[in-house]
């Protein structure tokens, strides 16, 4: 019961504070923003997803009037591109940059010439459609010039024609972008980003948990509670741990209705608790440890910095080499559990390690405040 009121007390304060508050809803506007700029970039980005929703007017593409009658005007027509049609280079070169996002010219040699405007935000796109054109141009000539007949042509541009028959449809999992890109943002680092986000909030938060009774003169009146060292601590952590679940999981329940679907959420709940006491633990040993706020405030941020480099940069390195020691990290192990319904037994074996170091954590967390209390009593 003791530890009960010790626990309610600590969850008035974390509620009673307005800053907790406004983290929760800087939370909100930070998943919304990610979400849109994953939307948003995966667009323009993806030549396929652009096809989809009819963007192509947007790019628009200059061609010499001596390549009007070529066949490089079906290869861009093809590809979705809209065309212009110039007489000198100079005029083309003017409204590249403001109208036109590549200029497609024959060079003094006789070569196709292509110019970029890399400053427009489809240069990805545009880059793509039009290089995929040129090539299928400068093919179609090499093949030409050698004098094979158009059928045979035909036969080595499209040597297979591939039919893809969707089977069970009815079961595909419905995402809010069918983009090769937008999944790859989302589930390779955003989801876990915004998964972890409670909880490097709530270490920041919980540095005030005994430094602040310091301050306030309070501290003796904890030490002197009669409860054990190990039960102080459990009070300060169960509270902002257990608010920070409850974000996360709001946070899950929020992306399945932006359709991106979270799957194996109870073993996700697993990880984030196992990260989450050594976030909370961390804080609450910095904030037994120093004198001051300020001081919590700097050490916690230090860490927050490194423990980020630790935790993200795993799944930006595609590494043979590092792969069996990154399965250890908890971000990769969240990115192959939240996105595939089928999980590997061995992910509990790659789990154990952040267990045991949140685990450890919590015992220096411990000891610090036992020793702590000794000196002051």
């Amino acid at each position: 019961m003791k530890l009960w009121a010790l626990v309610k007390k600590e969850a008035r304060d974390i509620l009673g504070n307005r800053i907790f508050l406004l983290v929760v809803v800087v939370q909100l506007l930070i998943i919304l923003g990610t979400f849109g700029l994953a939307l948003s970039t995966a667009l323009v980005n993806d030549p396929a997803v652009l096809d989809s929703y009819g963007v192509n007017s947007a790019i628009k593409v200059g061609l010499s009037e001596d390549l009007n009658q070529s066949t490089l005007v079906d290869d861009l027509e093809a590809q979705k591109l809209q065309i212009e049609y110039f007489n000198t280079t100079q005029e083309a070169k003017r409204l590249l940059g403001t109208d036109l996002a590549a200029v497609i010219s024959i060079s003094s040699e006789g070569e196709i010439q292509v110019e970029f405007d890399t400053s427009n935000v489809f240069y990805p796109v545009a880059s793509t459609k039009v290089s995929k054109a040129v090539d299928t141009f400068q093919l179609r000539k090499n093949l030409q010039s050698r004098e094979l007949s158009e059928e045979q042509i035909k036969v080595i541009q499209e040597p297979v024609k591939l039919r893809i028959i969707n089977l069970k449809e009815e079961e595909a999992v419905k995402i809010a972008l069918d983009s090769p890109y937008f999944v790859e943002v989302m589930y390779g680092f955003i989801v876990p980003f915004i998964l972890l986000l409670p909880f490097f909030m709530a270490s920041n938060l919980v540095t005030d948990s005994i430094v602040g009774e310091k301050e306030r003169k309070t501290f003796e009146v904890l030490l002197m509670s009669p409860l054990p060292s190990s039960m102080v601590v459990i009070g300060k952590i169960i509270p902002i741990l257990t608010f920070s679940l409850l974000q996360s999981l709001a946070w899950i329940l929020l992306l399945d209705l932006l359709q991106v679907p979270i799957f194996n959420t109870l073993l996700l709940l697993l990880i984030l608790f196992s990260v989450g006491l050594g976030f909370i633990g961390v804080g609450i040993l910095i904030s037994v440890l120093v004198d001051s706020t300020k001081e919590a405030n700097s050490a916690i941020t230090l860490i927050l910095v490194f423990t980020t480099f630790i935790l993200f940069v795993p799944l930006f390195i595609k590494s043979g080499m590092f792969q069996v020691l990154f399965s250890f990290i908890p971000t990769v192990l969240m990115v192959k559990i939240a996105s595939s319904p089928v999980v590997n037994p061995e992910v509990v074996v790659y789990l154990l390690p952040t267990i045991l170091i949140s685990i450890l954590i919590f015992l220096g967390t411990v000891r610090s405040f036992r020793h702590e209390r000794a000196i002051r009593l």
